[in-house]
Order: structure tokens, then C-alpha cells, then sequence
């Protein structure tokens, strides 16, 4: 029975559409399989975060292409700048990840603010940006200057960008395989010259956004 509304899901078929980012893919992917409410589910590529406008306007079209079709969409994004009050321009009944963004997702909001706290300077290595490692900064920075081959020395750039840096926080959210992700986020602070530490993430946060979309969706469909 889905709580406050009365609908048995054995008797009713919810139709819930997923958009998220690609940084909660194996999160989401664990959290929402073999769930038969689930009737699509489109991972946004991470670089759209660099265009805001573009990505606001992707995730409206995305979104409201599926008015008569879902009963809700979970939207796979945090509370950020380029997505605010997007909900005013939705068609469909939308729920939002309650954080900033995925790091408060993965932690919980009250966690990552003890985090940050303990050291500001924190790069946090999720499972999505630990299997990145120095490697991809530098197939990004080719793809952006258009080139096979970099003038400058990557060491050196990417000591500019984490300047002012002390730690490699590693968050096990539990998917993918531990000891590899691991190995590579600990490869990564050797490479930017920084203390490495690790700590348990949590699923919770989009557990409940699930029940929370599903909640609204129930409603949607007995108004």
C-alpha cells in the first residue's frame, strides 16, 4: 500500500521516469533495479554542468516530453544554481534530490558539511569521479582546446586547479568494485601531492526521493 494514499501497487502500475545525472549511475542503477514503477531511465552526460543554460534547458525538454506519459519524473539532481525553481517550468510532477549536489547526495547533507568542516581543501572521490583519475583531465582538456597532443606539462595544470587542496576523500557508496576504485582515487592524491583518506557514502538519500516520487506520482494519478 503506498502510504497516505491508499493505492495497492499490486492492483496499480505506477510509471515513473528517471533523469539523472551520470554521476549517480551506479547509485541510482542499485537503488532502482528490478523496480517494475520504473518505466525509463536516461543518465545526462556530466559535462553539461560547464553550460548551465544548456543544461537547464535540456532537462526541461527531457522532462516535459513526458507529460501524459509518466505519472512523475525523478529528476538525478541536486539543488544547483542552473536548476533552481525549475520545477515552474515542468509539465510532469518532478522531485528534486534534496542537497547541493552529489556529494551531499551520497553523504547526506549533514555529512557533508562535517566534512567540508574537518577540510575545506577536500577533493570528494565518489565511485563516478574516482575511476577518473589524472587521465581524464587530460583527454577534457584536449577535447575542449581540440587537439591530440598538450604543450604544457598536466602535472603542472593540475596543480593550479587544486591549489589550495589537502585531501582525497574517498566515498564507497557500495557499487562498482571497491579495492579498484579505491586503488585508483588513492593513485590520484599521489598524483596531486595529497593525503588520502576513505569513508562510507550512503544510498539513502535516493531511497527516499524514490518513495518520494512515487508518493507524488501516486497522488498525480488518483487526481
Amino acid at each position: 500500500m503506498l502510504e497516505g494514499f491508499g493505492i495497492d501497487q499490486g492492483s496499480v502500475k505506477l510509471r515513473i521516469a528517471v533523469i539523472a545525472c551520470e554521476t549517480f549511475r551506479q547509485e541510482l542503477d542499485k537503488v532502482l533495479e528490478d523496480d517494475p514503477d520504473i518505466i525509463y531511465k536516461e543518465y545526462v552526460e556530466f559535462g553539461l554542468h560547464e553550460y548551465p543554460q544548456e543544461l537547464r534547458a535540456a532537462i526541461i525538454e527531457k522532462v516535459n516530453a513526458w507529460e501524459g506519459r509518466a505519472d512523475a519524473v525523478l529528476l538525478g539532481y541536486g539543488i544547483c544554481q542552473s536548476l533552481k525553481d525549475i520545477e515552474n517550468e515542468l509539465k510532469v510532477p518532478t522531485i528534486k534530490l534534496p542537497a547541493d549536489d552529489c556529494i551531499g547526495v551520497l553523504l547526506t547533507p549533514e555529512e557533508y558539511a562535517r566534512e567540508r568542516k574537518i577540510c575545506a581543501g577536500t577533493m570528494f572521490a565518489t565511485p563516478f569521479f574516482a575511476d577518473w583519475g589524472k587521465e581524464w583531465f587530460e583527454k577534457d582538456m584536449k577535447r575542449k582546446m581540440k587537439t591530440d597532443t598538450l604543450d604544457f606539462d598536466i602535472d603542472y595544470i593540475l596543480g593550479l586547479l587544486f591549489n589550495g587542496y589537502e585531501r582525497v576523500l574517498f566515498v564507497d557508496t557500495g557499487v562498482g568494485d571497491r579495492e579498484e576504485l579505491l586503488a585508483k582515487s588513492k593513485r590520484f592524491a599521489a598524483d596531486l601531492k595529497l593525503r588520502h583518506e576513505s569513508r562510507e557514502g550512503t544510498l539513502d538519500v535516493l531511497r527516499e526521493s524514490l518513495h518520494k516520487v512515487k508518493e507524488q506520482g501516486a497522488k498525480h494519478m488518483v487526481c
